[in-house]
């Protein structure tokens, strides 16, 4: 069993809280992402599952046995560094079965795993080379095969792809995600990159100031979010978020009610691809830049003193401010508490 389960895991360094309280579980077979901007707690919490960082506080599980204080080399897990971690005097060969090695695996064994795993990533003509005369992506692979090559059920991602051009990021997605499925792997992947996290996830685990701000299937996030970060942090460009006014029959942006059921003020949420300009009706913006992307443009607006951002098919130019008006389908609109920024599905979005 591979499944991997953490509760209430805390981890401190003096009076300084890295994680805090995390609980999750991620089951047998699963490709989880940890998400969140740089200094959440990611890497400390796969660090931690690894074995190379204490547990402060909790209990850490892995196919039903605990193993919060059980040494790295007795984890039966695999894990995938960012910066490679090659060993630059060795050629691929020899760092692929540098770990076989050390745990004195047979050398017929060695052999046959070395030629499965060579097939499965591509690195069958390029065991001779040493790392220096290897690309970024092909470095990554010899990461990827060393990891695969020990067997084990689990493999933990550190932002193994963040290294890489664009380009190389989006094929190695593809290649990753095949291999999970095909070998049947639990995998943690560790990223800041939402599009990764969208693309390759079966589960995301989106944290914030070490703790979870909330986790599930890509697509709950991405139509559910939980709270205002959330909402902001899934989706390229992010959720509009617009402070409103209170007004006796509910909350209004800019003098046009847009809520009701609400005694206060609120978040209102809106992505951009879910905005449209229209000639009657809507909400008046003033539009002030264009982001031309291609198929679509992005295009910078305000209304009143908040700035918002419509995305619109083909070519728009703004050559300068110029007056427009935007509408949207209340189905798509998200109200969150402007104090907590929880999530508030009380709160009705009306027409305009």
């Amino acid at each position: 069993m591979s499944t991997i389960e953490l509760s209430g895991i805390t981890k401190r360094w003096g009076e300084a809280i890295g994680v805090d309280n995390v609980s999750f579980r991620v089951d047998e077979g699963t490709f989880a992402i940890l998400l969140g901007p740089s200094g959440c707690g990611k890497s400390t919490t796969l660090r931690m599952i690894a074995g190379l960082e204490d547990v402060s506080e909790g209990v850490l599980s892995i196919g039903g046995n605990d193993m919060t204080s059980t040494p790295a080399a007795d984890r039966k897990l695999s894990m995938v560094f960012q910066s490679y971690a090659l060993f630059p005097h060795l050629n691929v060969e020899e760092n692929i079965l540098f770990g076989l090695k050390v745990r004195k695996t047979p050398p017929a064994e060695m052999a046959t795993r070395l030629a499965k795993v060579a097939e499965i990533v591509g690195l069958s003509g390029l065991l001779d080379r040493k790392p220096s005369q290897l690309s970024g992506g092909q470095r990554q692979r010899v990461a990827l095969a060393r990891a695969i090559i020990a067997e084990n059920p689990i493999c933990l991602m550190d932002e193994p792809l963040s290294n890489l051009d664009a380009k190389l990021r989006q094929e190695m997605r593809i290649e990753i995600r095949a291999l999970q499925q095909r070998l049947g792997m639990t995998v943690i992947y560790v990223t800041h990159d939402q599009a990764e996290a969208m693309s390759m996830g079966d589960k995301v685990i989106l944290l914030n100031d070490g703790k979870i701000e909330q986790e599930g299937a890509p697509d709950v996030l991405y139509d559910r979010p939980a709270t205002a970060f959330a909402a902001s942090f899934i989706g390229t460009p992010p959720m509009n978020l617009l402070k409103t006014v209170a007004v006796d029959s509910g909350a209004a942006i800019d003098g046009t009610t847009v809520l009701e059921g609400t005694n206060g003020a609120c978040l209102f949420g809106i992505r951009p691809e879910h905005m449209e300009f229209t000639d009657a009706g809507g909400i008046e913006v003033e539009l002030v830049s264009a982001d031309y992307l291609g198929s679509e443009t992005i295009v910078a607006a305000r209304v009143g003193d908040q700035s918002i951002l419509v995305q619109t098919p083909g070519h728009v130019r703004i050559p300068e401010p110029v007056k427009a008006r935007v509408t949207w389908d209340t189905k798509n609109v998200h109200v969150f508490d402007a104090g907590s920024g929880r999530r508030d599905d009380n709160v009705r979005a009306l027409p305009i």
